[in-house]
């Protein structure tokens, strides 16, 4: 099995829900964010509670507005959340800026959380639209990369954080490794924004590789794609699946989702969660 930063927290019983802490902004139109992790998390069979960081104004066509949540509020919703019901993963998403990100990650070291965490890095929306200031790299990298017991960049997201070309499966690799050791427990490196017939994506951990492969499907509907995948891993390693078996289950559940999608929306449409199947 493949150590999971982590993964020695959390006091689920084994016969309960997986307990998933999202921390992310929120997509009115309920493709994104906060509102797919949720459906994705229920989807699978397990509980989700959320800290809402931002609000976005967006729908399938793009971003027109973000309104962000004050910190003490991001940090009291933290802190609620784990005081309580508590938490068996926490997925982290969309942060926009570096106070946010510094929140955050004060906040899981108030409350003592050392349960596994995936980090989405997520810099840029699937319109286009940036979602992450750029200083706000260097406080993802040395506040919450060092934490997450898995990350999940695309190829972009990849290259921004590592400064590395992700034009060959090699440099995928290469740039997992990077991320590694730049602190983090693995990466899982997407590789849908590719232009190959075949996609992959792959995880690279501290001993392995594992590459995940499928055709490409054809569809304008791509809306939440990441925020789904990494809020399925997150579940996975609630549930307490092994890293790797988590990770095909998320592979696995995206493109369900996509495949199952309702057609809704001018632009990137959003994904069907309801529909997807569940392995």
């Amino acid at each position: 099995m493949t150590a999971i930063k982590g993964e020695d927290s959390g006091t689920r019983s084994p016969d309960g829900p997986g307990r998933v802490l999202i921390i992310a902004g929120s997509d009115p139109s309920g493709g994104a964010g906060i509102q797919a992790d949720i459906k994705t998390v229920t989807r699978l069979g397990h509980y989700a509670a959320a800290a809402i960081v931002a609000l976005t104004v967006q729908n399938t066509t793009g971003v027109s507005g973000v309104h962000l949540v004050p910190e003490d509020i991001v940090r009291g919703q933290i802190s609620a959340v784990l005081d309580d019901i508590g938490a068996d993963a926490v997925k982290i998403g969309m942060l926009a800026n570096a106070d946010i990100i510094t929140a955050v990650a004060d906040s899981l070291d108030a409350a003592g959380y050392t349960g596994p965490v995936v980090l989405d890095p997520v810099m840029v929306a699937t319109s286009g639209d940036r979602l992450l200031a750029d200083d706000a790299v260097d406080a993802l990298k040395t506040r919450l990369l060092p934490r997450a017991s898995l990350v999940t960049p695309n190829l972009p997201e990849a290259t921004v954080l590592t400064g590395l070309g992700m034009d060959t499966k090699a440099a995928m690799e290469q740039a997992g490794q990077a991320l590694i050791a730049a602190g983090a427990g693995a990466a899982l490196i997407k590789g849908g924004h590719g232009r190959e017939t075949v996609l992959t994506d792959i995880l690279v951990t501290p001993d392995s590789c594992m590459r995940l492969t499928g055709p490409r499907i054809e569809t304008r509907h791509t809306h939440g794609t990441g925020c789904t995948l990494s809020s399925a891993a997150a579940t996975g390693l609630a549930a307490g699946l092994p890293l790797p078996e988590a990770c095909r289950l998320a592979h696995a559940f995206v493109r369900s989702a996509i495949e199952n999608a309702p057609g809704f929306g001018a632009g990137h449409g959003p994904l069907g969660h309801e529909r997807a199947e569940v392995a």
